[in-house]
């Protein structure tokens, strides 16, 4: 149900009246009140109402004036705004309407008619908060895997050149971690597909527990992950690859895998160097460390970059 209608008019009766009216019909449960269009503004932006009924003429800001800064707003254009007025010529109605306005409605007002039309807008307004509701959850879908609830491969190629951009722009350092699951095929092979994507998810889990509220996690295919690490330099990158592998190591399943030991091997490499200029030479060397980290013996952290990686635990 709505919560909040704004009522702006610089008329104390005229507010008073259209409040009793709203009220009358058990639309909204609170109403705030306004005098002219600047003051209406600055409660918009301190308390978002669900609708406005708006005075088309006032002191200090009309109604057209406010509707202007309204619709500069992207949190506000959406909110329905009737206006009052006792205007009844054809091109004012016609100048407010091509504004934005949602409805305009003449003094005196109809009691019946301003309660109907305050009724129809609250129901368009809701259809399209419903539809933006879809649309946003349907976008989520197309760039989440759905097994894991990570970013998937496409949605994080186009996350991943635009933060090579950003950090080239800025000077900034950018981390890649690649994580691959151990032996993933062995645990497939021995307890089935269904148990193995418990152990991916159990992954993916460690790694939304590792981020930061900027970084940005992936799942990139099979049982490879990628995290990736916005200003942040090797040393550090290297510092949460090894918490990641071993909270990946203290993962406990429940039966069959209760004996399963779960392991990760982990690339890592930062731009800036001079082996990496961009993202396709920061994800080679990322991966090009992981498959060291394979070759000398898994469950361990390597880097191509000009640094120790992390001893073998």
């Amino acid at each position: 149900m709505p919560s909040c209608v704004l009522i702006i008019d610089d008329s104390d009766k005229f507010r008073g009246q259209i409040i009793r009216t709203v009220m009358e019909s058990s639309l909204f449960e609170t109403f705030r009140e306004a005098r002219d269009g600047l003051e209406g503004f600055k409660s918009m932006l301190d308390h978002k109402p669900d609708l406005v009924i708006c005075d088309l003429q006032m002191p200090r800001m009309d109604g057209l004036k406010f509707l202007q800064l309204v619709k500069v707003r992207p949190e506000l254009r959406d909110i329905p705004i009737i206006f009052l007025t006792s205007k009844s010529d054809r091109e004012s109605k016609i100048r407010v309407l091509e504004q934005g306005a949602s409805d305009y409605v003449t003094k005196p007002f109809d009691a019946a008619e301003l309660v109907a039309r305050v009724k129809i807008h609250l129901k368009i307004k809701k259809l399209q908060d419903d539809l933006k509701k879809t649309t946003e959850h349907f976008k989520e879908l197309s760039n989440t895997d759905p097994l894991t609830n990570l970013y998937n491969r496409r949605f994080f190629s186009d996350v991943f050149e635009n933060e090579m951009q950003r950090a080239k722009r800025l000077k900034a350092s950018l981390s890649l971690v690649i994580l691959d699951v151990d032996k993933f095929k062995g645990i497939n092979d021995l307890y089935g597909h269904q148990h193995g994507d418990k152990v991916l998810v159990a992954v993916a889990e460690k790694l939304h527990g590792a981020l930061r509220t900027y970084d940005f996690a992936s799942r990139y295919g099979g049982d490879e992950f990628v995290l990736l690490l916005p200003a942040t330099p090797i040393s550090g990158s290297l510092e949460v690859a090894e918490r990641l592998r071993a909270s990946v190591q203290s993962i406990v399943l429940d039966s069959p895998l209760e004996n399963l030991f779960v392991t990760a091997s982990l690339g890592v490499a930062a731009f800036p160097t001079e082996q990496i200029q961009g993202a396709d030479s920061l994800f080679y060397q990322a991966d090009f460390a992981l498959y060291q980290a394979k070759q000398n013996g898994r469950n361990r952290v390597e880097t191509t970059n000009d640094t120790s990686s992390l001893p073998h635990p």
